[in-house]
């Protein structure tokens, strides 16, 4: 365990880090209102709206989390060239956070997630996207993006944030895993079930449990930690991947790696008891802090400690939040002298 001291060198270190965000970005719509009667038309409930947000979501988040603890985020992806993707650029300047990474094409639209919150609660999502693999044009123009900002600026660590909606196939992840090398840059991932295999030769993959169990097609249940650790560890070879954080949603996470010996040493870390309001966007915290503490080069059940006391937090939120940089201290620190 890090001392206060300790804690406070850590998070002042982050704003030396630049961390690269690559995948599918999203616009995060929100109505939020009141709910006081049913519908006449239907057996559903009216929700009076009070106000109108946009934020950033999917990737983005990762990036405003990244942003939050005073590190500079560097987000790569395509959007559509449409009216939403001007809302997401606009977002992202309002947020101080870089354009350069960014590429509209015509050949897409940009992902926005709709939700309807009455009396801070969900009552509807509705979601526009397209799930399509990027074309080849947009394709190399991204790999081309993405090579020129690595020669030209020091990454600390990069990250592929995975949706499933087409930004990352197998040949950008395979591209970028060897840019990583090249550069020496540690990768983290994010997966999904589509490219779930095709993260080889990472530092660090960060599942949950229903992504881990359809990624390698096995039933797991999370009373059943003896199978679950062998699970991650057949993981670990087939993919050669040192460092698997499996989060359990309120179980906390799993945390498993790869010593010198080629044994491993896995733990389990309880989640801490919140009043939770919403779980959106919590993953996109747990990554963005596992990538700075990886960069930092923390001890791994650190790593995990932090990451997962940061994706509790920002559950306590309604809606998708970026983690604040303060409350976490205070929660890492709370009782020391």
């Amino acid at each position: 365990m890090l001392t206060k001291n300790e804690y406070r060198k850590l998070f002042d270190s982050f704003s030396s880090q630049r961390v690269m965000i690559i995948g599918d970005v999203m616009v995060d719509s929100y109505l939020f209102g009141k709910v006081e009667r049913i519908s006449p038309e239907a057996p559903v409930p009216v929700v009076s709206v009070n106000y109108r947000s946009n934020r950033l979501g999917g990737a983005a988040n990762v990036a405003l989390n990244i942003n939050s603890m005073g590190a500079v985020p560097v987000l790569c992806s395509v959007i559509g060239n449409d009216e939403k993707a001007d809302t997401f650029i606009k977002l992202l300047k309002t947020d101080n956070l870089p354009v350069q990474g960014i590429i509209k094409s015509k050949n897409r639209i940009t992902t926005t997630k709709f939700r309807i919150i009455g009396n801070n609660t969900q009552m509807l999502r509705v979601d526009e996207e397209t799930e399509s693999d990027l074309n080849t044009d947009d394709r190399l123009e991204l790999l081309k993006r993405i090579e020129n900002i690595l020669e030209n600026d020091e990454i600390n660590v990069i990250v592929f944030q995975d949706y499933d909606k087409g930004i990352l196939c197998q040949e950008v992840i395979n591209t970028i895993i060897d840019l990583a090398n090249k550069f020496k840059i540690p990768v983290v991932v994010d997966p999904k079930k589509k490219n779930f295999k095709a993260y080889k030769n990472i530092n660090l993959f960060k599942p949950n449990l229903k992504e881990l169990k359809e990624g390698l097609n096995i039933d797991l249940e999370l009373s059943e930690i003896e199978n679950l650790r062998n699970a991650i560890e057949q993981l670990h070879k087939s993919q050669n991947i040192e460092i698997v954080l499996t989060t359990l949603s309120e179980a906390g996470v799993f945390i498993s790696y790869k010593n010198e010996n080629n044994t491993f040493t896995n733990k389990q870390i309880p989640a801490h008891i919140r009043s939770i309001a919403d779980v959106s966007g919590a993953g996109d915290t747990v990554i963005g802090l596992a990538s700075l503490c990886l960069a930092s080069k923390l001890p791994y059940p650190e790593l995990a400690k932090i990451a997962n006391l940061a994706g509790g937090l920002v559950c306590e939120e309604v809606g998708v939040v970026p983690i604040n940089k303060e409350k976490l201290f205070d929660e890492l620190v709370g009782g020391m002298e």
